[in-house]
């Protein structure tokens, strides 16, 4: 005996769906309520784990450890600086990280500050947090290598 396995819409519309459902879908269903729970539970994941890493670089540093060689010591001192720039640059995305989840709650997320065109899903799903759609980010990016910032 083989059990049939159903769905109700409400079981259905709380399943978070797959990156491939997600690019399978027709361009007209854009940022749609299933899209928008995606990129949501992607973000919050990313989130987590960036808060997360943040703890245990705390729980690092304050491990103070004593050692007479001075070599080993800037050792030491030079790993606690790379943590540090790496947790840096991972403050930084958690920012834009909790913006996106912003943007999801307020139905902005996906459509480019720029143009208002559409970001575009394999984009998004690349960077998540991308507020741009591909060509408005490479002439930004073109504009400060000939002007600067």
């Amino acid at each position: 005996m083989t059990k049939t396995n159903k769905s109700t819409p409400a079981a259905e519309a709380e399943r978070i769906l797959t990156e491939e459902e997600i690019l399978a879908m027709d361009e007209k269903d854009y940022m749609n309520p299933a899209q928008m729970a995606f990129f949501k539970a992607k973000l919050q994941a990313l989130e987590k784990e960036l808060l997360k890493n943040a703890g245990e670089t705390t729980e690092h540093l304050r491990e103070t450890v004593l050692v007479p060689d001075p070599a080993d010591r800037a050792t030491i001192e030079e790993e606690h600086a790379l943590e540090l720039r790496t947790r840096d640059r991972e403050r930084k995305l958690l920012k834009k990280v909790q913006q996106s989840i912003v943007a999801i709650d307020g139905g902005d997320y996906g459509w480019c500050e720029e143009t208002g065109e559409p970001i575009g899903i394999p984009r998004l799903i690349a960077r998540p947090t991308a507020t741009l759609s591909l060509e408005a980010q490479q002439r930004r990016e073109l504009k400060q290598k000939l002007y600067g910032d």
